[in-house]
């Protein structure tokens, strides 16, 4: 179907009783009818339903094998185990701290109300280095993944070893072991992940969210330092949600503690473009499969830098605003 079917196509949907529709549909001289449709609302907020039933067919296929693996290991634990284990308690009790904690005093608001001053404080006190007005928002991202890292990483870490101190470290996907024999699953993930981005880039909501960091075509030098900041953020949510999750849940919930993990895995999206949300059900499941079939999230936190380095690409140049210089004027 071309652009010459598309006023029809428009024709037969728009209900009489919807008059301010025309609001919603862009001009068809940019609009592909993709993009068109899905500036309908009932047609964006059902569009994930199909694409989710025709996914989870082919998922259950792939991963079933898996699936019934780890199910047999989480039964041979609890025959050999006749005790209750409480990592799960602790685990989701801390899952629960963890995003309440980042929610309130890891983002903008904390930054702006507490850290904020302090910074103008010491700039005002001769620390003219610290040029807040100018790094104002990378200051702020630097929070946001300083905050991810510490409650990510660090604060399991210090609870884990202190409850359960006979657990390794590397069991919680830090394991090199499977990394490159499963690694064509991952690039076949990324082929239909940055397929989907094509289309989706061309989204308003996609265009005006990415990347986080406004001033990112300032410079250079500020496009490299998010990156990073971003990318260091990404491995500290791989660790979290398919590295530590899943192994204290593992040994008791088998392939169920992959969908455990999901959830709260596609929640931290709320706020992002819709259909992205979506995306991240999907991401959850599959990216959790693999994880605990490898024991190893480095090709998941690859593939997530990679689909994110990309995500800021492609907005930043549909809109031409890839940097032209390497420091900030």
């Amino acid at each position: 179907m071309g652009l010459t079917s598309q006023p029809r196509l428009i024709e037969l949907m728009k209900p009489a009783d919807f008059p301010a529709f025309e609001t919603f549909v862009p001009s068809l001289e940019v609009a592909s009818t993709f993009d068109a449709l899905l500036q309908y609302p009932p047609v964006k907020a059902l569009a994930p339903l199909p694409v989710l039933l025709l996914l989870a067919p082919l998922i259950w296929f792939i991963f079933r094998d898996t699936w019934r693996d780890i199910d047999e290991e989480a039964r041979s634990f609890a025959r050999e185990h006749n005790e209750i284990d409480y990592r799960p308690i602790v685990c989701l009790i801390l899952l629960g701290v963890t995003l309440t904690l980042q929610d309130y005093y890891g983002g903008k608001v904390f930054f702006r109300s507490t850290l904020q001053p302090m910074l103008q404080y010491f700039e005002g006190e001769g620390h003219e280095w610290i040029q807040f007005k100018k790094y104002r928002n990378l200051y702020s991202y630097a929070w946001w993944s300083a905050s991810r890292i510490g409650g990510y990483v660090i604060g399991p870490l210090i609870v884990w070893r202190v409850l359960f101190p006979r657990d390794s470290v590397l069991d919680m996907g830090l394991r090199v072991k499977g990394f490159v024999s499963h690694l064509w699953i991952y690039g076949l993930c990324l082929v239909v992940v940055v397929g989907a981005m094509a289309l989706l880039s061309q989204q308003k909501d996609f265009l005006a969210y990415y990347p986080f960091y406004k001033e990112s075509s300032r410079s250079w030098f500020d496009l490299l330092v998010w990156e990073t900041m971003y990318f260091a953020q990404f491995f500290a949510l791989e660790f979290f949600f398919r590295g530590w999750i899943l192994a204290a849940l593992r040994r008791t919930m088998g392939a169920s503690a992959i969908f455990v993990m999901a959830v709260p895995y596609c929640m931290i999206h709320y706020g992002k473009p819709y259909l992205e949300a979506h995306g991240a059900i999907v991401a959850g499941v599959v990216l959790g499969s693999l994880a605990m079939r490898t024991r190893s999230i480095y090709a998941g936190f690859l593939l997530h830098i990679t689909v994110a380095g990309l995500m800021d690409y492609f907005a930043l140049a549909s809109r031409g605003g890839l940097p032209t210089q390497l420091w900030p004027d």
